[in-house]
C-alpha cells in the first residue's frame, strides 16, 4: 500500500503527507492539528518564534490532537552587519516607510540562545517530530532528540546536502525541489546552483542515500504524491497547498493573491529577507531589482523589513507584502485542511486503483 512505509510507520501517521513547518504565523495549532487529526503530519513552524511562544504553541496542539506532529527550527545563521551598511539598506526602505507612516528601523542584536531555547522546550514537551531548516544540527543534538525517541527530519536541495544529513544521522530527510515556496533549506553551496527541480533531485537523491527521502516543492494534490513516490520518495512535504487552507493564519491578502495568481508569477527573490525565496511577483520586489548588492544578510533584512510586511497588511497593501509561493498556485484551494487531505488520499487512490498513473 502507497501509505505503508517507513515514513508512515516512523511519524507514527496513517499517510506520508506532512504539512511544511512555515514559519510567520501560518502554521497554526488549528492548522498543525486538523493535518494531524486526518492522518498526515502537521509541523508548527517555530522558526521565528520565542521559547515561550514555541511551548505555548505546543501545549495548543496537544489540546487539539493526541496524534503525532511536528516542530520545524532554523539553524541559526550569524552574519556580520555593519552599521552604514544597515544605513544603505534603510535608504531603500524610507520610502515604503514613509507611505505607511511607521518610523526607521534600527536591527536589535541577535540572541544567539534563541535556538538553544527553542530545543530546551522540544525536549522538555517531547514533541513527537523535530525538522531543521537552513543546515544542519550537531550529532550531540541529534543523539539528545533521540534519546526522547523524538524522531528528527533534515532538509537537502542537493544530493550532497541528503548525503551530509544523513551521515549526522538524522531519520528522514525531505529533499527539496527548485519549485517550492517561500525559503528553501539551501546550506552547502550557492542557492543558484542549488536550483534542481523535484523531477530531476528526487531519484539522484534516492539512489545515493539510505535514509527515506520525502519530496517538497511545487507538490500539491494526489498526483504529486503518487509521482513522488515513483520517483523514490516515501513520502512529501507540502506547503503552499496549506497556506490557502480555512485554518491557516496567512493574511487574507497572501491567500487571495495566491489563489488569483499564475505560476510564472511565483519568482525568486531576496528583497524582503536578504535570502533567496519564492513569491507572488509584486510592487516592493520589483522595486528592489537592481539593488541587490545594498541587501542585508539574512536574517538582517527580514528584521528589517517586517514592520513594512506587517504594517503593509494593516493597510491592506498587498504590493508591499511578503507573499510566498510554489510554483503551482494555480492548484490552490480555499477549503479545510481536512477537505484537502481527505481530496489527495482519495485521489491517490483512485489512480492506484483505475491504474490511472501508467
Amino acid at each position: 500500500m502507497w501509505n505503508d512505509n517507513l515514513v508512515t510507520q516512523r511519524l507514527k501517521i496513517e499517510y506520508p503527507i506532512i504539512q511544511a513547518g512555515m514559519a510567520g504565523g501560518i502554521t497554526t495549532p488549528d492548522l498543525v492539528a486538523a493535518v494531524s487529526n486526518s492522518g498526515g503530519l502537521g509541523t508548527l513552524g517555530a522558526g521565528y518564534m520565542s521559547s515561550d511562544e514555541v511551548a505555548v504553541n505546543i501545549q495548543k496542539i496537544k489540546q487539539l490532537t493526541s496524534n503525532s506532529f511536528g516542530v520545524n527550527v532554523f539553524i541559526p545563521e550569524y552574519p556580520e552587519v555593519k552599521k552604514e551598511e544597515i544605513e544603505e539598506a534603510n535608504k531603500l526602505l524610507e520610502p515604503f516607510r514613509k507611505e505607511l507612516q511607521i518610523r526607521t528601523k534600527n536591527i536589535p542584536e541577535q540572541s544567539e540562545s534563541l535556538f538553544e531555547k527553542q530545543m530546551e522546550v522540544i525536549l522538555e514537551q517531547r514533541v513527537p517530530v523535530c525538522s531543521f531548516t537552513f543546515g544542519i544540527s550537531s550529532k550531540e543534538l541529534i543523539q539528545d532528540l533521540k534519546k526522547e525517541n523524538i524522531t528528527v527530519i533534515g532538509t537537502a536541495t542537493t544530493v550532497e546536502e541528503a548525503m551530509i544529513n544523513e551521515e549526522i544521522g538524522v531519520d528522514l530527510i525531505v529533499v527539496q525541489g527548485s519549485e517550492a515556496g517561500g525559503h528553501r533549506g539551501t546550506f552547502s553551496v550557492p542557492f543558484e546552483n542549488a536550483m534542481i527541480g523535484t523531477m530531476a533531485l528526487i531519484p539522484q537523491a534516492a539512489d545515493h542515500i539510505h535514509t527515506p527521502i520525502i519530496a517538497a516543492g511545487g507538490i500539491m494534490d494526489g498526483r504529486g504524491v503518487l509521482a513522488s513516490q515513483v520517483l523514490g520518495a516515501q513520502g512529501v512535504q507540502m506547503g503552499t497547498a496549506f497556506v490557502t487552507c480555512l485554518e491557516s493564519g496567512a493574511k487574507k491578502q497572501h491567500k487571495e493573491a495566491i489563489l488569483n495568481t499564475s505560476e510564472e508569477k511565483a519568482v525568486m527573490t531576496s528583497a524582503f529577507s536578504g535570502k533567496p525565496a519564492r513569491g507572488i511577483d509584486n510592487q516592493f520586489i520589483q522595486a528592489m531589482k537592481g539593488h541587490e548588492d545594498k541587501l542585508l544578510a539574512y536574517p538582517a533584512q527580514n528584521t528589517l523589513t517586517n514592520d513594512i510586511r506587517k504594517e503593509a497588511a494593516k493597510q491592506n497593501r498587498p504590493e508591499w507584502m511578503s507573499m510566498w509561493s510554489g510554483q503551482a498556485p494555480r492548484l490552490s484551494k480555499n477549503k479545510s485542511a481536512r477537505d484537502i487531505m481527505s481530496e489527495i488520499v482519495s485521489q491517490v487512490d483512485h489512480m492506484i486503483k483505475e491504474k490511472s498513473f501508467c
